[in-house]
C-alpha cells in the first residue's frame, strides 16, 4: 500500500480475512486501502495542500468514488463489529482497541479531506485519540497508537490562538511539541503507521522551513517504497 499498489494490497488484505475472518486488523487495513486509493486519485496527499494554509483552508469539497465510498463504509463497519465483539470478551484487547482507533481516524481523513467536513473529521479525531490514550494506558509499547495522540495535538496547534482555546475547552488537544514527540516515537518504533507518520513528520519539517530534515526521511521513504511517485516528487521539488 506505501507503494501505493491499491490493487494488489486490496487482495493481500482479502486474503487475510479469509484466513483470519475474526481478526479486525484485515478489514481496517483494507478501509485504509479504499481511503489512500481515493486520495492518490484525488491528489489530496501532495504537501503544498498541507504546508500553505491558505490552500487548505480554500480546498474545495471533492467527487467522491461512490463505490469506492460504499467499500470504504463497509470495510469500516466490519472492522468495528469484530473488534467490539473481541472487547466484548476481553476489554484490554491490543488489537481490537487500536483497529476502532486506526477506524475513527480513517473516518475522520474522509470526512475532512474528501468531503469537507471539519467538524466532523475533528470530531472522529477527538474520539480516535481518547481512545488510543486508553489503550496506551494498558500497553504503552503498541507504538502505532501513539499517532493518533500526535495528530491531534500538532493538527490543532496550527490553529490561531483564540481557535486553540476554544478547542481545549472541548477537551481537543493543542500541545505542538507534544504531538511532534508522539509521531517521533510511532516514527522510528511503529510497525504498520511507521512510514505513514515519517511522511507527516516530512511535512512538519516543510512547515517548519527546514528542508534538510524534510528531505532526509523523504529520501529515505523513497528508497524503501521506490515505486511510490509521490516520494519522489516532494524530493524533486526540494532539489
Amino acid at each position: 500500500m506505501y507503494n501505493l499498489q491499491f490493487d494488489a494490497a486490496h487482495q493481500f488484505f482479502h486474503s487475510w480475512e479469509t484466513d483470519h475472518p475474526e481478526d479486525p486488523l484485515g478489514p481496517a487495513s483494507d478501509s485504509a486501502a479504499y481511503l489512500f486509493a481515493e486520495f492518490d486519485r484525488l491528489h489530496v496527499l501532495e504537501s503544498d495542500l498541507f504546508t500553505e494554509d491558505d490552500k487548505f483552508a480554500n480546498r474545495s469539497k471533492l467527487q467522491p468514488d461512490e463505490s469506492v465510498k460504499k467499500s470504504f463504509n463497509a470495510q469500516i463497519e466490519r472492522t468495528n463489529q469484530l473488534a467490539d465483539q473481541i472487547l466484548a470478551k476481553d476489554p484490554k484487547n491490543a488489537d481490537a482497541l487500536f483497529a476502532k482507533v486506526l477506524a475513527l481516524g480513517l473516518q475522520g481523513d474522509y470526512a475532512a479531506m474528501i468531503e469537507k467536513r471539519d467538524l466532523a473529521g475533528l470530531g472522529y479525531m477527538k474520539t480516535g485519540r481518547t481512545l488510543a490514550e486508553k489503550l496506551l494506558a494498558l500497553h504503552s509499547d503498541y507504538y502505532d497508537a501513539y499517532l493518533a495522540v500526535g495528530i491531534e495535538n500538532y493538527l490543532l496547534s496550527l490553529r490561531s490562538a483564540p481557535m486553540r482555546w476554544m478547542l481545549r475547552m472541548t477537551g481537543a488537544q493543542t500541545d505542538k511539541q507534544s504531538g511532534l514527540e508522539k509521531l517521533r516515537i510511532t516514527a522510528y518504533k511503529g510497525n504498520y503507521l511507521l512510514p505513514f507518520a515519517r511522511m507527516l513528520l516530512a511535512v512538519a519539517a516543510l512547515r517548519d522551513n527546514d528542508k534538510l530534515r524534510a528531505k532526509n526521511l523523504l529520501a529515505g521513504l523513497a528508497q524503501e517504497f521506490p515505486q511510490n511517485h509521490l516520494y519522489a516528487q516532494e524530493l524533486a521539488k526540494l532539489n
